[in-house]
C-alpha cells in the first residue's frame, strides 16, 4: 500500500525559492572582479536568477543545454548557479587554471552553447575562440565594455542580457533526476573526466551535510566559502546557504590572507571552508595584522589532509574549531566530516585533537568501506589499511559521456584513496594510492611525513614523494618551502623527526624550493614534483 504523503520534486529552484520566501532581507555580499563590495539579499538574488533564466531560454538555450562559466566567487556566478539549474539547464563550473588544451577538451566534450567569464579570463578565451565548436554565445559577466567587445566578436554583456529577462517568470517543473550542474575532474592523468549531478543529488547533499554533526548552518550564520565556486560547486555551500537562510560572503579573486582576514571581520564571518595553503596564509595574516578573528566560530578544511599544527594553532590562538572534511568530485564532495562523539568529551584534549586530525565519519546517506587488492572487504579496526571505496545518494554511477560504469561489480566507487577506518565509522586517509611510497614492501604515508615537516617553525609548505631507490624500491623524499626569512638545514629538518615516527620512515633527503606547484584546487601537484626529483637518491649513488 503507498503511502498518502505529498511528493515534491527535489529542484535547485525549490532552494532559492525558499531563501527568497523567508530570508529576501538577509545579506548575500560579494567582492567583485575589481575589487569593489557588491551587497544584495536573497531575494534579489532569486529575481535575478529568474531573470537570467527567461533570459537564456529567449536565447534559445533549452533544458539540458550546457551552459559554462569561468569565474571567480561573486555575485553573477551565484545568480547562474540558480538561473542555468532552475531553467532545466546544466550549469557547467570550469577550472580557469587548467592549460588551454585542457580548456578547449572540456568545453568541447560538454558541448557547451554559452560560455559566461569574468573579465579575467578574458584575454585566455578570446584566443581560443576558433577552436571552440559548440559555443554559441559568450557572455562577459559585467556591464558593457567596448574594449572587450573588440576581443571577441559577438560578444554580450551579463548585465544587459539579465534586464532582458521577465521579472514574473515561473520556475518549470522539473524532473528531480535531471541533470542540474557539471564539474570535471583536475585531469592529473589522462584528460579530466565529467561529473554530472542531479537535482536529486544535489538537494539531498543540501540537507544531508548540513546536519549538526555537518556544517550545522543556520539562519544566524556568516558563511565564507573561499574554496573555488569552480571546484566541485564550492563544497555545496551556494546551495546550503540559502537552504539555511544563512548570510552568504563571496570573497572573489583576492584569496590572499590579508583580504581574507579583512572580510571575515568586516563581514562578520562565523564559517569559512577552504583548502590547507588557504589557511596557511590566513594564519600569518592574522598574526600580521593583529586581528582575533573575533566573528569566526570555525573553519572546514578539505582538499588534502590539515597539518596538526594547524589545527592546534586555530583553537589555541583564536578559539576557533577546524574541522577535517574528505570527498571528491565524483561524491558531490562531501563523504565525511569529523566531529566527536558524545563518548569522546571525557577524553584529554590531546587525545581529542588527535581524533580530530582524521577526516571523520560519513552523513547518513553515504556508506564507507575498505578492501584489500583482491577486493576483500576488511575490518573497520582503526589500524588495517585498504582501499577506499564509497556509495550513496550523491555518488557519481558513471562519468559523462561514458558508457562503462564507474562502480565495482557489487556497486562501489573507488576513490583511489589509501585509508583506515575504525569502528565507530572515523576515516584517516592515510594516502593516495598514487602517491604512497612502498619502501622495502612496507607503506609509508606521505601525508604524516608532511604533517610533521610543516610542524617545524621553519616551514611554510612541504610535500613527500617516493623517490626511486636500487635496494628499497622507493624512498620518501621530502620537498620543503622555507618560511620567508627561515634558513633551516637539511640536518636540522631530519632530526625532527626523531621520536615522532619510526627512523625507517624518516626522509632520505630534504630538498628545498623556492616555490611548490600547485594546482587548481589549491592541492599539492606531486606527480611534477616526481618527474623532477624521482630519480634524486639513485643520481646520488
Amino acid at each position: 500500500m503507498l503511502g498518502k504523503m505529498m511528493t515534491q520534486q527535489l529542484t535547485i529552484s525549490s532552494l532559492i525559492a525558499h531563501a527568497a520566501r523567508y530570508h529576501a532581507g538577509t545579506e548575500v555580499v560579494s567582492v567583485e572582479t575589481d575589487g569593489g563590495l557588491y551587497r544584495s539579499n536573497w531575494g534579489e538574488v532569486e529575481l535575478r536568477t529568474r531573470k537570467l533564466a527567461s533570459a537564456l531560454e529567449a536565447l534559445g538555450i533549452e533544458k539540458g543545454d550546457r551552459c559554462a562559466t569561468i569565474a571567480w566567487n561573486n555575485m553573477r556566478h551565484l545568480e547562474i548557479y540558480f538561473g542555468v539549474a532552475g531553467a532545466g539547464m546544466i550549469c557547467h563550473t570550469i577550472n580557469p587554471r587548467l592549460f588551454p588544451e585542457q580548456l578547449i577538451y572540456i568545453i568541447n566534450h560538454a558541448e557547451d552553447k554559452v560560455l559566461f567569464l569574468d573579465s579575467t579570463f578574458l584575454p585566455v578565451v578570446a584566443k581560443l575562440g576558433e577552436h571552440l565548436k559548440t559555443l554559441r554565445h559568450v557572455v562577459l559577466m559585467g556591464p558593457r565594455n567596448e574594449e572587450a567587445a573588440a576581443m571577441v566578436p559577438g560578444l554580450k554583456f551579463y548585465d544587459e542580457l539579465i534586464e532582458t529577462g521577465k521579472d514574473d517568470y515561473v520556475w518549470p517543473d522539473i524532473d528531480e533526476n535531471s541533470s542540474s550542474s557539471l564539474c570535471y575532474t583536475s585531469g592529473t592523468t589522462g584528460n579530466p573526466k565529467g561529473v554530472l549531478y542531479t537535482h536529486r543529488s544535489t538537494v539531498l547533499h543540501s540537507i544531508a551535510g548540513n546536519q549538526p554533526d555537518g556544517l550545522a548552518l543556520s539562519a544566524r550564520e556568516s558563511v565564507m566559502p573561499v574554496v573555488p565556486m569552480f571546484h566541485v560547486n564550492a563544497w555545496g555551500i551556494p546551495y546550503m546557504a540559502p537552504a539555511a537562510g544563512s548570510k552568504l560572503v563571496l570573497p572573489g579573486p583576492n584569496l590572499d590572507g590579508d583580504s581574507l582576514v579583512k572580510l571575515i571581520d568586516q563581514e562578520g564571518v562565523t564559517l569559512a571552508l577552504g583548502v590547507p595553503t588557504i589557511w596557511m596564509g590566513l594564519l600569518h595574516s592574522l598574526e600580521k595584522l593583529g586581528s582575533k578573528a573575533e566573528s569566526l566560530t570555525r573553519t572546514v578544511i578539505g582538499g588534502s589532509a590539515c597539518p596538526p599544527s594547524m589545527i592546534t594553532a586555530f583553537r589555541e590562538k583564536f578559539g576557533v574549531e577546524v574541522m577535517h572534511a574528505w570527498g571528491m568530485s565524483e561524491t558531490s564532495p562531501l563523504g565525511t566530516m569529523n566531529k566527536l562523539l558524545k563518548k569522546h568529551e571525557t577524553l584529554s584534549e590531546d587525545e581529542q585533537n588527535k581524533i580530530r586530525e582524521g577526516q571523520g565519519r560519513p552523513p547518513f546517506g553515504v556508506e564507507l568501506r575498505i578492501v584489500d587488492d583482491e577486493g576483500h572487504v576488511l575490518p573497520n579496526d582503526g589500524e588495517t589499511q585498504g582501499e577506499l571505496q564509497i556509495r550513496g545518494h550523491w555518488i557519481v554511477d558513471t562519468y559523462f559521456k561514458v558508457e562503462k560504469t564507474a562502480l565495482t561489480l557489487d556497486g562501489w566507487f573507488d576513490t583511489g584513496d589509501v585509508a583506515t577506518i575504525d569502528p565507530d565509522g572515523f576515516m584517516i586517509i592515510r594516502d593516495r594510492s598514487k602517491d604512497i611510497i612502498k619502501s622495502g614492501g612496507e607503506w609509508i604515508s606521505t601525508v604524516e611525513l608532511e604533517n610533521i615537516a610543516i610542524g617545524h617553525p621553519g616551514v611554510a609548505n612541504a610535500a613527500a614523494i617516493a623517490a626511486r631507490h636500487e635496494k628499497w624500491d622507493e624512498r620518501p623524499v621530502l620537498v620543503v618551502l622555507p618560511v620567508t626569512g627561515a634558513t633551516p638545514s637539511e640536518e636540522e629538518l631530519l632530526a625532527f623527526y626523531d621520536g615522532k615516527i619510526a627512523k625507517w620512515q624518516i626522509p632520505d633527503r630534504v630538498i628545498f624550493v623556492d616555490a611548490l606547484p600547485i594546482g587548481g584546487t589549491g592541492k599539492v601537484l606531486k606527480n611534477k614534483l616526481r618527474d623532477e626529483f624521482g630519480d634524486v637518491l639513485i643520481k646520488a649513488e
